[in-house]
């Protein structure tokens, strides 16, 4: 494929913001103290990952070159702001809804987009090298894997979310925590897509 490793440059700073927002999430809701200025962190990583993402599309804007389709770089840029947006959504939610206890299953669903990430960061690099397919599909595969262990975390919180629930607070609360469970499971679902448009992309271009 053609080489432009400015693009490759910017997917991998924009897959680190994502790692960053994962551990800054799992943090959060590991030791849930000094909430507001833990959301805030998160917050600030997600505005500089739509910074990352506006210098893609003007980079692409202003490219001649472009290390392969230009449809595969508008939607792998998508992805990976999509996925930062998720992590902070759930993140503000968190501190919106005022939650004093967060589920135990909200830990591990970020701890799963953490890993995830962590892979992310460690193939973005590498997406223009034709030579890493072998080990892009590797961590596509894992990434994959990971998404299912979030599923079966999800399940769990679905199958007894509303147990014990007597009173309209209560309810308020379950729904409420199910909807931030939803934005973690959309972050680990997004995480996988971002690995297939990857590994798409390689193959496209092998």
């Amino acid at each position: 494929m053609p080489q432009n490793p400015r693009f490759a440059a910017k997917f991998a700073e924009s897959a680190q913001i994502a790692h960053a927002a994962a551990q800054a999430l799992v943090d959060l809701l590991e030791n849930y103290t000094d909430v507001e200025t833990k959301v805030q962190r998160i917050r600030d990583l997600e505005l500089d990952g739509d910074r990352i993402s506006g210098d893609l599309t003007n980079l692409l804007a202003e490219s001649f070159i472009v290390p392969f389709d230009r449809e595969d770089i508008l939607s792998l840029n998508h992805e990976l702001n999509d996925l930062v947006g998720d992590l902070e959504e759930a993140a503000r939610k968190l501190s919106l809804y005022g939650i004093q206890q967060p589920l135990p299953q909200m830990a591990q669903l970020a701890q799963v987009a953490e890993r995830q990430c962590a892979l992310l960061a460690q193939g973005l690099p590498l997406i223009e090298d034709n030579r890493a397919l072998p080990q892009l599909r590797q961590l596509a595969a894992e990434i994959r894997r990971l998404e299912d262990e979030a599923d079966a975390v999800g399940d769990d919180v679905a199958r007894h979310l509303y147990d014990g629930v007597r009173e309209v607070p209560q309810m308020i609360l379950a729904m409420r925590s199910g909807e931030i469970i939803e934005l973690l499971e959309n972050a680990t679902d997004q995480a996988k897509r971002v690995a297939k448009t990857v590994e798409h992309i390689l193959l496209k271009n092998a």
